[in-house]
């Protein structure tokens, strides 16, 4: 297990593009492109809009999904689907934490009234292998 939870790692360690799903008052799923980055117990974060949809739908049902990893279509490489818990916090430490130059364009520094923050506890991770249908596991 060690070693997969490296390989883990080793694909959530740098900011990439995840597709995030939530799930909408009316208990459909929804699902948007996001900025993701793990940190070495495997949580996630992402900065965010205060009033964005899916803060209200993670205050809702705090019930998330991940897929992350592909970062070319040319070629294929393992790739993760990560099921877990979501919070969003306006923390001063989290936000000053987070912030990356990759926000500045979006918003007006850390303590930027309209950042916030959304981390994610993965419960179960499953690191997927192009061309196999059994993927490893990882459960909290």
């Amino acid at each position: 297990m060690p070693d997969l939870q490296q390989r883990i790692l080793d694909i959530v360690h740098k900011p990439q593009l995840a597709a995030l799903a939530t799930v909408t008052e009316k208990n459909n799923p929804w699902v948007r492109y996001i900025v993701a980055v793990g940190d070495g117990n495997l949580v996630l974060r992402c900065g965010t809009f205060v009033e964005s949809r899916k803060v209200k739908q993670i205050e809702n049902n705090p019930n998330v999904h991940l897929t992350c990893g592909v970062t070319s279509l040319q070629e294929m490489q393992p790739y993760l689907q990560i099921q877990g818990q979501a919070r969003v916090t306006r923390d001063k430490e989290e936000r000053h934490g987070f912030w990356n130059d990759m926000l500045a364009p979006i918003f007006d520094g850390p303590d930027d009234p309209n950042y916030s923050v959304i981390v994610i506890e993965p419960y179960r991770i499953e690191y997927c292998h192009p061309g196999s249908y059994d993927p490893e596991v990882w459960t909290r």
